[in-house]
């Protein structure tokens, strides 16, 4: 706990709270009270806190960050916002934490889809936004729940109306520029009953490892900047719904990110999540899930880890009644020195029995300085229920290497067949071709060694 810290961030709210969005609204000017209640009480977490014994966020302590003003489409670069846009698909723009219309594309989206700013929502959905705005994810949970819930300055709200099939996937797109910017957003996706949405969210900032290499990045923005990117994504999938929803996180490798996604599942649900973790100096990810009657989740992740990054994903599947069935499978591989953290738990309900679950993590370390922490969780309160985990921490298998150098391949390319084949398993579940591309240029970024052809993967 950092009281100190939360003291900073409390008075520097008080300048900036005329300007957030709903400040006119009741209900949510006392939410965001309570919530920054919350967080000047405890401050931001600590590692005594155990879901957070493992990342030390005290880098962000640090800094006082504060956000940005909105920009105009004047502000981006036409040709760099262009290579980021996934094509055949809707994109909507978030940069320094505010929705751009401008820069959106959102050409032939069904009228009877709702898409816009969560500014404009508050102004003119209000009693929408109040029903869903804190249902999944809880500011008393830790304080960068609070935090966010306090702060957020924009964010999406999406809502697909009963029975209809979206065609395209829609991408949140969302960009940070300058030094020392806090972007808080929030949003808010809803599928109502036996809808169909696939939803891509790509965090990326011009000074990103990959980003960097795309057209319009010259040398002069190369140069990495520090800023903290604060999102909380609410999720609810409706009876018999289906929703994907992608995450890719290519941030700027001085900045620090948090991103949550709290999603619950009506009865006969079906929800699938992609979680893609590249980038920033210290990354937290928060995939919470709430499973109801016979509905079906799947989580996927992979975390890429080089020099002394801090990549942590942490999920959490709460099976709440019968029948319902999760998978996971989270992959990580470490270079230099950086270190990977992953903690899943997957809990079950007394009354949910019947209940299905497997969990696996599967980490490759590269170096011998390169660390991970692993703590797969299961507690179950049910007696008829089929549920296992298993993890797997190392290097490579020499005897592989030993194969293919025994067909002619070099020792250095047979260790890199083997450290991209092992990722690409999880690349290869992106049923999107411009987003499955786009991942793969970012493995390729991430460890450009010699011999390494895209065609292997």
């Amino acid at each position: 706990m950092n009281t100190a810290t939360a003291s900073r961030y409390a008075a520097e709210y008080q300048t900036i709270a005329p300007a957030l969005p709903g400040q006119s609204l009741p209900w949510l000017k006392a939410l965001r009270a309570e919530a920054l209640a919350e967080f000047s009480a405890h401050g931001f977490p600590s590692l005594r806190e155990e879901e957070w014994r493992y990342t030390n966020v005290s880098g962000i302590e640090k800094k006082l960050f504060v956000p940005s003003a909105n920009l105009t489409a004047d502000d981006v670069d036409a040709e760099w916002l262009k290579s980021v846009q996934l094509e055949d698909a809707w994109v909507l723009v978030l940069v320094n934490g505010h929705f751009s219309a401008e820069l959106s594309v959102l050409t032939n989206l069904p009228e009877a889809v709702l898409v816009m700013g969560m500014a404009d929502a508050l102004a003119k959905q209000p009693g929408k936004v109040e029903k869903y705005l804190g249902a999944a994810a809880n500011h008393s949970e830790h304080s960068f729940i609070a935090f966010n819930t306090a702060w957020f300055t924009d964010g999406l709200f999406v809502h697909v109306p009963a029975k209809l099939v979206l065609d395209k996937p829609i991408q949140l797109l969302h960009i940070v520029t300058g030094a020392d910017a806090m972007a808080t957003t929030r949003n808010i996706i809803i599928a109502d009953e036996m809808a169909e949405a696939k939803v891509i969210e790509t965090f990326i900032s011009r000074d990103g490892v990959y980003a960097a290499s795309l057209p319009g990045a010259d040398a002069a923005i190369r140069e990495a900047n520090a800023y903290l990117t604060a999102a909380v994504t609410e999720v609810f999938v409706g009876q018999n719904a289906d929703v994907t929803l992608y995450k890719m996180q290519s941030e700027s490798e001085k900045a620090y990110h948090f991103g949550g996604s709290y999603i619950k599942q009506a009865r006969d649900a079906r929800f699938m999540h992609h979680n893609f973790a590249f980038g920033g100096l210290l990354a937290r990810s928060d995939i919470h899930v709430d499973l109801d009657h016979a509905s079906e989740c799947e989580l996927n992740g992979l975390y890429l880890g080089v020099k002394r990054q801090h990549i942590d994903n942490h999920t959490r599947i709460n099976h709440l009644k019968p029948y319902a069935i999760s998978r996971e499978l989270y992959k990580g591989v470490l270079d230099d020195r950086a270190r990977g953290v992953f903690q899943g738990r997957v809990i079950v309900a007394i009354d949910a029995q019947k209940t299905d679950s497997q969990m696996n993590n599967r980490n490759l370390l590269l170096s011998d300085d390169a660390e991970v922490d692993t703590k797969p969780q299961l507690e179950i309160y049910a007696d008829d229920v089929k549920c296992g985990h298993g993890v797997t921490v190392g290097q490579l298998d020499e005897k592989s290497v030993f194969y293919l150098q025994s067909r002619c391949v070099d020792e250095e390319t047979a260790r890199n067949m083997l450290t991209f084949a092992f990722a690409n398993e999880m690349v290869d579940k992106i049923k999107i071709k411009g987003l499955h591309d786009m991942v793969l240029e970012q493995v390729l970024a991430r460890f450009p060694q010699e011999g390494v052809n895209k065609e292997w993967l």
